[in-house]
């Protein structure tokens, strides 16, 4: 004999009050940027949901604290508990695996940025679908940067974090300033993020035009896309750029 489905008594609301801290307001609903404000909740969600009912990624949400003390994101809140929804620490750190990242295809700039500075950024100059970003995060364990919240909120994203500003230079100085990577400048090839290696002249001559060769004796090649550099035009910009973050961030010519 089937046994008749058991009956529970539906979810009763409960109410809170919430929290979140200044540097995550930009996420929320204006009516709660101002401080305090209070939150109904189903009584079966868990933090994490609420969280991100708010509208803050939870790449972005730090510490939850609850009454003074931090919890889970699987505790069910309760009526007349208070949240407190905290940034990320800085330097964030991502335990697990080697800190390298993955860029969607909004952010070019910023990973050829992290690549001159030595720092591992995969970057997919196509949009190949949020999906498909989130399985390559999961599956080369990469910290997702994106601007794209619904991109940061799937479930199988193995790290991920919000990109604060439109500009590549608040972009990279946000990044460093999080991570804070181990900077090696000059070491990795701004179009593939393969490892650069030195070139003698003679070996890389056929991919030079005849003014390079005569103007320049010192030369590096990717050795994944063989890709060949100089310090060329461009360079005194690209010096500033380097030097600016080794400075503010550390580097192995830091002083």
């Amino acid at each position: 004999m089937t046994k008749p489905p058991v009956s529970r008594p539906p979810a009763t609301k409960q109410r809170i009050t919430v929290e979140v801290a200044p540097e995550l307001r930009l996420f929320v609903a204006h009516e709660r940027r101002q401080g305090v404000t209070a939150l109904a909740t189903d009584g079966v969600s868990t933090l994490g949901h609420v969280v991100e009912s708010l509208g803050v990624p939870l790449t972005e949400a730090g510490a939850l604290v609850v009454d003074g003390a931090e919890v889970a994101v699987s505790h069910v809140p309760r009526t007349g508990e208070h949240l407190a929804v905290r940034a990320v620490e800085r330097p964030q750190r991502v335990p697990g695996a080697p800190l390298r990242f993955l860029l969607d295809v909004h952010l070019g700039t910023l990973a050829r940025r992290l690549r001159l500075l030595g720092v591992d950024a995969a970057y997919e100059s196509e949009d190949i679908g949020d999906p498909a970003l989130a399985a390559l995060s999961a599956r080369e364990r990469r910290v997702m940067l994106s601007r794209d919240r619904g991109l940061l909120r799937r479930r199988e994203l193995w790290a991920g974090a919000y990109v604060y500003s439109d500009r590549p230079e608040e972009q990279l100085r946000d990044v460093l300033g999080r991570f804070a990577p181990v900077l090696v400048p000059w070491s990795r090839c701004t179009a593939c993020n393969g490892p650069l290696r030195e070139a003698d002249k003679e070996a890389v001559a056929d991919r030079l035009e005849h003014g390079t060769q005569a103007a320049y004796d010192v030369f590096a090649q990717c050795t994944v896309c063989e890709r060949v550099y100089w310090r060329g035009a461009h360079h005194g910009h690209l010096e500033t750029v380097v030097a600016d973050a080794v400075r503010e961030f550390g580097g192995p010519d830091a002083a």
